[in-house]
């Protein structure tokens, strides 16, 4: 029953203080599911609604984990086509200083130049790819990748269960 000196809660705000509550009542840290289930049942939140909830928060967990592969790997990525880029840059410089002031060592010296400039463009766009996409680009990558991934382990395992090895 709603008095006047009742304060009144915002959803999000609510949601908050029941989560620090629920945080304060377990010592351990850690919530059975059955727990949870009684939670539940207090707050009067119907059983099929924690079922539909468990589920999604599975999907995200998993979607997170994901994507943290996929970053990871994109960082991989990126710090080999790095590592590369130094290490033709490098080999151009000390070309450069081994043939000197010749006519070949300008003629290098000048296709050292294109070649390097080029790897620097190539390098540039590799590193925008990898950290500057928008949002919504990240997401395609992101599920292209994923796209991919789910077709390899089926693949996979159509291959395994073809030779026996499953």
């Amino acid at each position: 029953m709603l008095t006047p000196d009742d304060p009144l809660y915002r959803v999000e705000d609510a949601q908050q203080i029941l989560q620090i509550a629920i945080a304060r009542q377990v010592e351990a840290g850690e919530l059975s599911r059955s727990q949870l289930f009684e939670i539940a049942a207090e707050l009067n939140i119907d059983t099929a609604d924690i079922v539909a909830a468990e589920q999604e928060w599975r999907l995200r967990t998993g979607e997170l984990a994901e994507q943290q592969v996929f970053d990871q790997m994109r960082h991989h990525q990126f710090r080999s086509r790095l590592i590369r880029f130094a290490i033709f840059v490098g080999g151009l410089v000390v070309l450069n200083l081994l043939l000197g002031s010749s006519w070949i060592g300008s003629a290098i010296y000048y296709l050292s130049l294109l070649l390097g400039g080029i790897s620097g463009i190539r390098l540039t766009l590799a590193a925008w790819k990898t950290y500057g996409l928008s949002e919504e680009d990240y997401r395609q990558a992101f599920q292209r990748w994923r796209q991919r991934q789910q077709l390899k382990r089926s693949l996979t395992s159509w291959v395994n269960r073809r030779l026996g090895l499953q």
